[in-house]
């Protein structure tokens, strides 16, 4: 009997609408190198790894009369060369163009009736490079069996063993023949006989499938019947659509795609100056840049206002999605606190409400989720998003999922991964998704939002990198530069640190000048000591017959020697002579 769609990949599939396609997406760019890279390379490196991702030459065959969930069959007529395209950019092709590109391919549903994956080479980059914009349903990813199948496809180093030539003979496949339609009904009736928790399992799966059809038909009819439809997706996900949110509103069939490239470096530095861990300095990251962007759309901000993310984490625990990758993955609510108008405090919030995870004992650690072999941020992603749309939840307004991936170069039949921006799908009524992924010493942001709704989705870009700069000013560089106290553009940041710099200049300069100035009075000083007094006249023989006595031998006595000091204590010495007796430390070898 054919493997049955557990009832989170039915609704799943119910949700898969025109307006809300259910498919992750990535946008990887490649480095062709001097030998090059082209279709016939992709498809052969494809042909050989899809055996260790089997759910990709499988389509999903529904029950007659929907009495139970639908089943996984294997395509009799799979077309590797359907689901692999080739297209190109208008050489040179730049990285908006991608982004535009990537953002069209990615709002089309998949074809229900095949396998449901695909993937796209893109040609003509800038630079020799080339991409591969990847879209995969999340019911082929359960992190079981299963894994995206962009985590087969790259290795460690540019020779690999397993990728055969364009002539190379491939292990054939010899498909299962596909159940008939009356095989189908009588397996899940005999199943729902067989086992009551099994028959209850398959009727919530009939009723995610009827609800399923409600939303399309809403969204395709409109009026009544949209509405019922939008009643048919609350009770699907469980949750009533929040009204006041900047970030709720109607979906459209269209979306826009921006992206956004971070140095590690930066996020390790101010995780090392303020001591939280790099997911908060990016959910801070991205906290300041959202209460940026909505004040450019003037929306109304207060000091308390925020924002409620759900934030896919990986956890050992017996709940929450499984995975063949060591760990689950659960859902965690984390509020941004767009209100906070000061980045340092916006990081220390963030840091403090992810620390009850992090003192829970069930997280994971970044470097374990690092090191798992191939390419797993593409996976994660998948069961990120997976578990945002479980059927009972609570509201929230964006979903972010942050993955960990291996800082070191991996590649593709020869080619180097040179970037990976991860596309996440839009549920009903959000109009904004944000995933992120590190690798190779840098961090990647795929922002995916409704085209219609936000219209300025590469504003909303700029003020993240803007928000990283506000971090980076609360580290060792707020020694040298001083920070505005309100966000300033680049160009006041640069003019304030070259006052900065003149200032420091200046003092610098002001202490060399006082410097001189006591090494001067201090060697006056000396001289004038060292120099003898010009006795009065009155006193000139008294002194020549003092001088007489003096040259002549004198007969030592006890009461001579007490006399001496006491006179010699009744004098006091002269300011000249006393700054000569004791000059400053750093004078001494200079007498």
């Amino acid at each position: 009997m054919p493997q049955r769609l557990t009832p989170l990949e039915v609704s799943l599939l119910a949700l898969d609408t025109a307006h809300t396609p259910g498919h992750v997406g990535t946008v990887d760019i490649f480095d062709a190198g001097d030998d090059g890279f082209d279709y016939e390379r992709l498809i052969a490196l494809i042909r050989e790894r899809i055996a260790f991702v089997p759910r990709y030459r499988q389509r999903v065959r529904d029950i007659p009369a929907r009495l139970a969930g639908p089943v996984w069959a294997d395509d009799e007529n799979f077309d590797l060369t359907f689901h692999v395209r080739r297209s190109a950019l208008p050489r040179p092709g730049s990285l908006a163009q991608l982004r535009e590109f990537a953002g069209r391919v990615l709002a089309r549903r998949l074809d229900r009736s095949r396998p449901l994956g695909e993937m796209y080479l893109v040609e003509g980059l800038e630079d020799n490079r080339f991409a591969l914009v990847a879209k995969s349903h999340l019911c082929l990813v359960d992190g079981i069996d299963n894994v995206e199948i962009g985590q087969v496809l790259l290795d460690a180093t540019a020779h690999s063993h397993a990728v055969a030539g364009p002539g190379a003979e491939v292990a054939s496949w010899d498909p299962t023949p596909e159940p008939s339609s009356l095989e189908l009904l009588a397996g899940a009736l005999l199943e729902s006989a067989q086992d009551p928790a099994l028959a209850l399992q398959n009727l919530r799966g009939a009723l995610a499938s009827a609800l399923g059809v409600a939303v399309a038909v809403g969204e395709a009819v409109g009026g009544i019947s949209g509405a019922f439809g939008e009643l048919a997706a609350d009770a699907l996900l469980g949750q009533r659509r929040s009204a006041d949110s900047p970030l709720a509103g109607v979906v459209s069939e269209q979306r826009r795609f921006a992206t956004v490239v971070a140095p590690l470096s930066d996020l390790r530095a101010v995780r090392q100056e303020h001591h939280h861990t790099i997911n908060d300095v990016i959910l801070a990251m991205i906290s300041g840049g959202l209460r940026s962007w909505l004040l450019t759309r003037g929306e109304s901000i207060r000091s308390g206002s925020s924002l409620t993310a759900l934030v896919p984490m990986s956890v050992i625990e017996e709940n929450g999605e499984p995975t063949s990758l060591g760990s689950q993955v659960a859902p965690h609510l984390q509020s941004l606190p767009t209100g906070e108008p000061n980045p340092l405090m916006r990081l220390h919030q963030v840091a403090y409400d992810t620390q009850a995870h992090k003192d829970s004992g069930r997280a994971v650690a970044a470097r374990s989720l690092a090191d798992i072999a191939g390419f797993a941020p593409a996976t994660l992603h998948a069961l990120g998003v997976r578990t945002s749309t479980e059927v009972v939840r609570r509201q929230h307004d964006l979903v972010i999922t942050n993955v960990p991936g291996p800082q070191l170069p991996l590649f593709a039949a020869g080619a180097r991964l040179v970037a990976s921006y991860p596309v996440l799908p839009l549920a009903a009524s959000h109009l904004l998704a944000i995933g992120v992924t590190s690798y190779d010493g840098e961090v990647f942001l795929g922002l995916n939002a409704d085209r219609d709704a936000i219209r300025d989705l590469d504003v909303l870009a700029q003020c993240l990198r803007d928000a990283l700069e506000e971090l980076l000013d609360t580290t060792v560089r707020a020694t040298t530069v001083r920070q505005p106290t309100r966000k300033a553009p680049a160009a006041a940041r640069r003019a304030a640190a070259k006052k900065a710099a003149a200032r420091q200049d200046a003092a610098r300069k002001a202490t060399a000048q006082k410097r001189a100035a006591v090494r001067n009075l201090v060697s006056r000083a000396a001289e004038l000591g060292n120099r003898p007094a010009e006795p009065p006249a009155a006193e000139s023989s008294t002194k020549s017959t003092n001088a007489t006595k003096s040259s002549r031998p004198r007969q030592s006595s006890g009461k001579s020697r007490q006399l001496a000091p006491q006179k010699s204590a009744r004098k006091k010495p002269s300011p000249a002579k006393a700054v000569a007796e004791e000059p400053p430390a750093h004078e001494g070898p200079n007498r």
